[in-house]
């Protein structure tokens, strides 16, 4: 199973974000968390930064969407240059619809879950995605402490995931001493923000991630 380390770019120097994305050539992705004050109690960047940043990165986007009506904006993230939108199931009215129309409009489709989300519903619907993102701490904020708990659901994911090529993603307090634990339950696809940009050497701090999930 493939191993994907995902620096989020929310740990980066804002300042200097096309020369912080130089300093991980190891990354598979980077993860852009947009957060609109309203789904989560944060505020960070929208489409035109994420656009900008499409045109000046040499890798690919993974772009998080943590606000309020993913079924309108959703698709202009996949148009604007993202290689992935996750979307949250908690947001969302149409989940299946806009998970097509990021497909159609050129990105992969994720489905992004808070801890206390029950993912049965969507598991039956596991062929209309590319990526399930198990949230292992409250959305909203970094730097926040991993929910060991949550790798029941983890486990459940991966088991209904079987041979399907659908990423699993996790996302909060992900670091030396818990992504060992998340990739045994199931994970192939970390977000790591402080874990990597926090480093004094970022780019071997991802590598060193990479050997921890490993096999």
């Amino acid at each position: 199973m493939a191993v994907r380390i995902e620096p989020s770019i929310l740990s980066a120097d804002f300042s200097a974000f096309a020369a912080e994305i130089e300093r991980i050539p190891s990354a598979d992705l980077v993860h852009c968390d947009v957060m609109d004050n309203h789904f989560v109690p944060n505020l960070t960047f929208g489409l035109p930064m994420v656009q900008r940043l499409a045109q000046v990165s040499a890798l690919p986007l993974d772009v998080h969407l943590m606000i309020d009506d993913p079924d309108r904006w959703a698709p202009g993230y996949a148009a604007a240059g993202a290689h992935t939108v996750t979307f949250h199931a908690e947001a969302a009215h149409e989940p299946i619809a806009t998970a097509r129309a990021i497909r159609a409009a050129g990105a992969r489709a994720g489905i992004a879950l808070k801890p206390r989300t029950d993912v049965g519903p969507y598991l039956a619907a596991l062929a209309e995605f590319d990526q399930v993102l198990v949230m292992t701490v409250e959305p909203g904020f970094g730097g926040q402490s991993f929910m060991t708990d949550l790798m029941d659901k983890v486990r459940e994911v991966r088991a209904a995931i079987g041979g399907r090529d659908v990423w699993l993603q996790v996302d909060g307090g992900i670091g030396t001493d818990t992504i060992g634990t998340a990739a045994a339950a199931g994970a192939d696809t970390f977000v790591a923000g402080s874990a990597v940009f926090g480093q004094p050497d970022p780019d071997a701090a991802i590598r060193h991630l990479r050997a921890l999930a490993s096999p």
